[in-house]
């Protein structure tokens, strides 16, 4: 059996209760999240999202990059030319969490075993190191807020979840885009 197949057995019973119909494109509560890809770091789960509610980016540590911001930019591009032409558009949420796996690649040892393995470079590696989640998600907020590819028109936020508590705490508030 693979790992997937008790996974597909609950996709049946999801298309079963037909929750997801009438699921709008535009994610309904008006926000899109950028996360970790650590199971334990579902916002789904956290933030009790229901189909629709949000637009969700996940990756290594919840790290704004390249492939975030070219992300943003084409959903921020179809919003405002196709979906919502005026007025605000979502609110990004920033979230990285405590605990975070990506941590070990502020340990040289592991750091320089990975770089070698994926042809990576250390430097840049040492720098997606989520040790203090706090720190790193003003620095993502910043780099966001500065882009000149994403929408002046959504706002960006940063928060901290605890996995040992379930709490998210907010450490930026909402505000807009840098006009440049």
């Amino acid at each position: 059996m693979a790992a997937i197949d008790p996974l597909l057995d609950r996709n049946q019973r999801f298309a079963a209760g037909r929750a997801y119909e009438n699921g709008p494109i535009y994610p309904r509560a008006e926000i899109c999240m950028v996360t970790c890809l650590d199971p334990r770091t579902d916002p789904a789960n956290f933030l009790t999202l229901e189909v629709g509610d949000a637009a969700v980016i996940r990756n290594a540590g919840g790290r704004v990059n390249q492939a975030v911001i070219d992300d943003l930019s084409f959903i921020t591009y179809l919003s405002e030319t196709v979906i919502k032409p005026e007025g605000p558009l979502f609110e990004v949420a920033i979230i990285h969490h405590t605990k975070c796996g990506t941590s070990f690649l502020a340990d040289a040892e592991f750091r320089h075993h990975f770089a070698a393995r994926a042809g990576g470079d250390e430097t840049a590696l040492q720098a997606e190191a989520v040790t203090d989640p706090h720190q790193t998600v003003t620095h993502d907020v910043a780099l966001l807020r500065a882009s000149t590819l994403v929408s002046k028109r959504i706002t960006v936020s940063g928060h901290v979840y605890d996995v040992d508590t379930g709490i998210v705490t907010t450490v930026l508030a909402a505000a807009p885009m840098q006009t440049i």
